[in-house]
């Protein structure tokens, strides 16, 4: 099993979910615990256009819905779940979420150093 750590931005959005949609989202992420860095479509893709070349995202459907969660691994293995939303009719979602869990994710680079 692998280890997953959710920052506050994810922690809080999941938590403002209704359950349903958590318990597929948590779903998600037990698949992520068990598959590692090997989990790959139709669950998790690569994030194109990034700087991070190991930022992914967990490809989540709800009843239809389309969310995601983007993650990465960082130097210790470790799984961080940076951020998520719904994608749906969202054209603009990967230019707005890929730059705030870039964010997230130097932040959490920057407390470990500490």
């Amino acid at each position: 099993m692998w280890t997953v750590i959710y920052a506050k931005e994810f922690d809080d959005w999941l938590s403002a979910l209704p359950e349903d949609v958590q318990d597929s989202v948590e779903s998600m992420i037990r698949l992520l615990k068990m598959e590692g860095p090997q989990l790959s479509r139709p669950y998790a893709d690569v994030i194109h256009g990034s700087p991070l070349s190991n930022l992914k995202e967990l490809r989540i459907q709800h009843r239809g819905q389309p969310y995601r969660a983007f993650f990465v691994f960082d130097p210790q293995r470790l799984a961080i779940v940076l951020c998520a939303g719904n994608k749906q009719s969202d054209k603009r979602f990967y230019e707005r979420m890929t730059p705030l869990a870039e964010s997230i994710y130097q932040r959490y680079l920057q407390e470990k150093k500490q």
